[in-house]
């Protein structure tokens, strides 16, 4: 059994200067592959159920298959909530066996977002999983802008909120399809040089790979959220497997002709982030 907490994959890599990818999660096809993905890397995992994902299969189910995953794969996978908004759908995550809890309170003053990160992660620690917090706001493209990350402010939530990783907003970009973003290093550096808590991009779809490796080598941060490339992997390859039989219905075996493709994604993710061996 390899399940893990999000404090006992990053703690190591920001020891060691790694990354872990966090991959964003829509189903049991592309989950699965993940694991497939990390375990062909001989690398740690990070399952993430963010909210389109939530709005389509139930908190409860969500955990039982990553806890499934996690407790038959040979490398160590983390059962994680992403953008969770409330107490409420935090407490039903950890009740629904996740190992770790992001809790969003990014579009709130500061105050509030550190009182109300610190209560989650209060009761994350009670019950013996971690929790990842965010200051700065991380727009999304072709929607919402971005706020970028204040160093002092970082340094304060960081201080006050008690979270195991803390994600920021330094020119990523949430549903980025190409990698011509990058991040600002200044920034990153500033905000490294003030905190010692493990940092987290999300958006990590537009951060060019070269970028991503270095600074998972350079810097505290230890994980990056990749989402869009996968998906447009599944997507391309559920396009190939329907298009070349239009007579065949049964999803099931069109379903599993994505499972090598995304699995091929997700082992070029994760290779990237540089962790040595689990095993």
């Amino acid at each position: 059994m390899t399940l893990a907490t999000l404090k006992d994959v990053l703690q190591p890599a920001y020891e060691q200067g790694y990354a872990v990818g966090g991959l964003v999660t829509l189903g049991w096809e592309d989950m699965r592959a993940y694991v497939a993905a990390a375990e062909a890397e001989n690398a740690p995992v990070i399952l993430q159920a963010g909210p389109s994902c939530r709005e389509h299969t139930p908190l409860p189910i969500l955990g039982k298959m990553f806890r499934y995953l996690a407790e038959n794969a040979s490398v160590p996978v983390v059962a994680h909530l992403d953008h969770g908004y409330t107490f409420e759908e935090c407490k039903i995550a950890l009740d629904s066996g996740f190992t770790s809890l992001m809790f969003d309170g990014s579009r709130k003053p500061l105050q509030q977002n550190i009182d109300e990160t610190a209560a989650i992660a209060e009761m994350a620690h009670a019950a013996g999983i971690s929790c990842e917090g965010e200051i700065g706001f991380v727009g999304y493209s072709g929607g919402e802008g971005s706020n970028g990350t204040d160093p002092e402010e970082a340094a304060k939530f960081a201080r006050d909120s008690g979270v195991d990783a803390m994600a920021i907003s330094v020119g990523n970009v949430h549903l980025q399809q190409n990698k011509e973003g990058g991040l600002d290093e200044n920034r990153i550096r500033q905000i490294d040089s003030m905190t010692e808590v493990p940092l987290v991009i999300h958006g990590g779809s537009g951060v060019p790979v070269e970028q991503r490796a270095r600074l998972a080598r350079e810097t505290a941060i230890c994980k990056f959220n990749i989402g869009t490339e996968l998906r447009m992997a599944f997507g391309a390859a559920l396009r190939e497997a329907v298009n070349r039989d239009p007579d065949r219905f049964d999803r099931v075996t069109i379903l599993k002709e994505t499972h090598d493709p995304v699995m091929a994604a997700a082992r070029t993710v994760i290779r990237a982030f540089g962790a040595p061996p689990q095993r």
